[in-house]
């Protein structure tokens, strides 16, 4: 019902913003004397934000709140729910719920069954509701867009300030968010380094995060040391970048300096299709032929090779990261003035001079971006290693041997039906917490780099 009446507040705000500029048009033409502040289209788009802005706000906060007012009626009215703990009411309304859907693994009782047609009913009458106040908003942000239409009316300056506003509150979500995921990310860390040492985390040599969680449980003490999780993400990533910089960088240079329009045009949107195919086929690629494939070779080479390798979801997260460096490159170099090229092929530089010591200083920047954006994706990488790489924590710099990342461990220790309390499962934060704080790193050293070299033209 929601996305229904979403639609049909576009509409109106649509037609507001017809109408609107219909109406401007009448009443600059009425004056002809007199010179209008804005310009018809204004007046419309004034009419359609007063329209349709204030619905779509409250639609959104009526959303956010219905569920939790109607299950907070409906766990009131349900008999002895008084005595019933909050985790009791959560499962006990999840019940409710579940009825209401459909989904019935047992026959529930009369209670539930009441409880049930009470919170239908108490739906129905929650979405009508919404639908009533909605067309009211509706009807009177229309009339108060349509008054507002008169000649002088500084209908652009509203319009401009509405604008910003929107901008103003797309910013201040994008902060917020970022607040939220930091805060929530250092809060489970606290508790993680409540439980285990700081020390033993950051210089710790063994991760055995393995332990038991309940009384019937057999298992051993744990380990939390992030030093052999963390050397496996840099293995990995290190093997991908050495195949994705120099691919991405030296295809750049040659689909702008020396690859004809024709082949540029066909070549460069093939490359680009690796960016849109999803990690999970490289992973499915990875593990059924790259890793046989190293295997095979490792053995012809009398090398002891693992089923699942480093160098094989290194290799194959390259193949994918080449797109990242050579797009990014190649709008680097496409951006530096033609002038700047002349000036050094008037100067007696050979096209392989001019590279070297003009394009690539000029567009370092751009690649640079492009080379932190890549390597940001191969450090967050999940599907590829978690399929190609292995999950046991190793400290090694052979290729062809097993090994980890932070983030397959991220993956391996929230998967389950583990409880947010004890050292295993919290584990999980304070190496998310790790990984951002290495990417904020990865940023900063990459503005500096920036900074140091761009240049001035």
């Amino acid at each position: 019902m929601a996305g229904y009446l979403i639609g049909l507040m576009a509409l109106a705000a649509l037609v507001s913003a017809f109408v609107g500029s219909w109406r401007a048009r009448q009443k600059r033409d009425a004056a002809r004397g007199s010179k209008s502040h804005s310009r018809p289209i204004y007046h419309g788009l004034n009419a359609a934000i007063w329209t349709g802005v204030p619905a779509f706000v409250f639609i959104l906060i009526w959303l956010l709140f219905q569920n939790g007012i109607v299950d907070a009626l409906v766990i009131a009215s349900f008999p002895g729910s008084d005595q019933l703990s909050g985790p009791q009411q959560d499962l006990l309304i999840s019940e409710i719920r579940q009825v209401a859907s459909g989904t019935i693994f047992k026959e529930p009782s009369a209670e539930v069954l009441a409880a049930v047609e009470h919170l239908r009913s108490l739906e129905v009458l929650a979405t009508w509701a919404m639908v009533a106040l909605v067309a009211a908003l509706v009807a009177i942000g229309a009339f108060l867009g349509y008054r507002a239409i008169e000649h002088r009316f500084r209908a652009r300056h509203s319009v401009e300030r509405s604008v910003t506003w929107f901008m103003m509150f797309s910013s201040l979500v994008a902060i917020l968010t970022t607040a939220g995921i930091v805060g929530s990310l250092v809060y489970e860390a606290l508790l993680f380094f409540a439980r285990v040492p700081v020390t033993e985390f950051l210089f710790g040599l063994r991760w055995e995060p393995q332990i038991a969680i309940r009384a019937d449980q057999v298992a051993g003490q744990g380990a939390f040391g992030m030093i052999p999780v963390l050397f496996g993400t840099l293995v990995i990533s290190a093997l991908a970048m050495a195949v994705a910089v120099p691919t991405g960088i030296l295809s750049a240079i040659y689909l702008t300096e020396y690859a004809d329009h024709r082949f540029r045009a066909a070549v460069k949107p093939l490359l680009e299709i690796l960016a849109g195919i999803p990690t999970i086929v490289y992973g499915f690629f990875a593990v059924l032929t790259v890793a046989p494939a190293i295997r095979s070779l490792g053995l012809s080479l009398g090398i002891d090779a693992a089923p699942n390798s480093a160098l094989a979801a290194g290799g194959v997260m390259g193949v994918m990261l080449i797109p990242f460096i050579s797009s990014l490159s190649d709008d680097a170099f496409a951006a530096v003035p033609r002038a700047m090229r002349d000036g050094s092929y008037a100067l007696g530089a050979t096209k392989g001079e001019t590279i070297r010591k003009v394009l690539l200083p000029a567009a370092l920047p751009g690649i640079v971006g492009g080379v932190l954006l890549a390597l940001s994706r191969a450090v967050g990488e999940t599907m590829i290693v978690v399929m190609a790489a292995g999950l046991i924590a190793k400290m090694t710099l052979n290729p062809f041997d097993s090994v980890t990342t932070v983030t397959v461990q991220i993956v391996t220790l929230l998967i389950g039906d583990s409880e947010f309390d004890n050292p295993k499962t919290l584990a999980a934060f304070a190496l998310g917490l790790m990984l951002f704080i290495i990417t904020l790193g990865l940023n900063l050293i990459a503005l500096r780099t920036v900074r140091k070299y761009r240049e001035k033209y």
